[in-house]
């Protein structure tokens, strides 16, 4: 194995945070990935990684390494994008980072149309409920809800999502229908454990703002977990239109308080800014602004 695909060997196994998780992207065992990291641990005379049982991380070496395979292995996959603009389809790894719910609902019923037309294109997605430094995790392009803080990224915006109030029409039938939000203090609501803010439901209406902190007897670290329990009956659910849009249409949820506004969240596509746009990130741009630029289909009103 070369210099080069040691250096790529490696790079994957801090990225991902364990030999497993490399093997499976590299097509390589776990054993593989572990030998190949030790046996340039011993050509580089210094220790790379940490090692447990479930997971690697960078030695202080090993991180001021990494940055440098990072550094390298991207001029390399630049170079190798610049030429598929000659006349060639578009190909190599296109990375997509985005949130669990935007992803689930919004962005894969749409990837399987989009590979079929770029065969040549291998996607690697991932998934964060967090901001990453695309650059640096070396991510082609992001979806970012919210408000954008980096003003070097390139932001092509993709439209908005309200929040919506709704339950399942078993659950109604069950408790009955909040009127005004101050029903909501009646009610089991369902809460994320991860975020106080989230619990925090905020509502305009003809008399002013209300604030509702939510009380329920269902909690949970996981946006899905609460649209699943939700769509059992189990409470009354605050989610973003881009996740419930469907359901409602098909009368799984009923939205709920729709004369009290709640708040609207942008949503764009991110990608680094450079000189030449990779044909691959070109291509997923289009398709992806084609599909929701504009008028998105989840922020109609119910």
């Amino acid at each position: 194995m070369s210099k080069f695909e040691e250096m790529q060997v490696f790079a994957t196994a801090v990225r991902l945070g364990g030999f497993s998780a490399a093997g499976r992207q590299l097509d390589l065992s776990p054993s593989a990935v572990s030998k190949l990291v030790t046996r340039l641990e011993a050509r580089l005379g210094v220790r790379l990684v940490n090692r447990t049982t479930r997971a690697v991380s960078p030695t202080e070496a090993g991180q001021q390494f990494f940055e440098r395979c990072q550094d390298i292995l991207g001029q390399v996959e630049a170079a190798e994008d610049a030429l598929s603009d000659h006349g060639r389809s578009p190909k190599g790894t296109l990375r997509i980072s985005s949130t669990p719910g935007f992803a689930q609902h919004r962005l894969l019923p749409l990837l399987a149309d989009f590979q079929a037309h770029h065969p040549s294109l291998r996607l690697e997605l991932q998934l964060t409920g967090q901001a990453i430094d695309l650059v640096a995790e070396r991510v082609d392009l992001a979806i970012r809800l919210g408000p954008l803080k980096e003003t070097s990224l390139i932001a092509r915006p993709l439209g908005e999502s309200r929040r919506q109030v709704c339950a399942a029409p078993a659950y109604l039938a069950r408790h009955g229908i909040p009127r005004v939000p101050e029903d909501l203090r009646g009610h089991n609501c369902l809460r994320l454990s991860t975020s106080r803010d989230f619990n925090q439901w905020h509502f305009h209406g003809p008399a002013g703002e209300t604030l509702i902190e939510v009380e329920g007897n269902f909690v949970t670290d996981n946006v899905e977990a609460l649209y699943g329990y939700a769509l059992q009956g189990g409470g009354i659910v605050r989610l973003s239109s881009f996740m419930v849009r469907q359901a409602i249409d098909d009368g799984r949820l009923v939205p709920l308080l729709q004369p009290f506004e709640m708040a609207r969240q942008q949503i764009h596509l991110v990608y680094p800014h450079r000189r030449h746009l990779a044909p691959k990130v070109r291509v997923f741009v289009d398709f992806l602004l084609a599909a929701y630029g504009g008028d998105p289909p989840w922020d109609r009103v119910s």
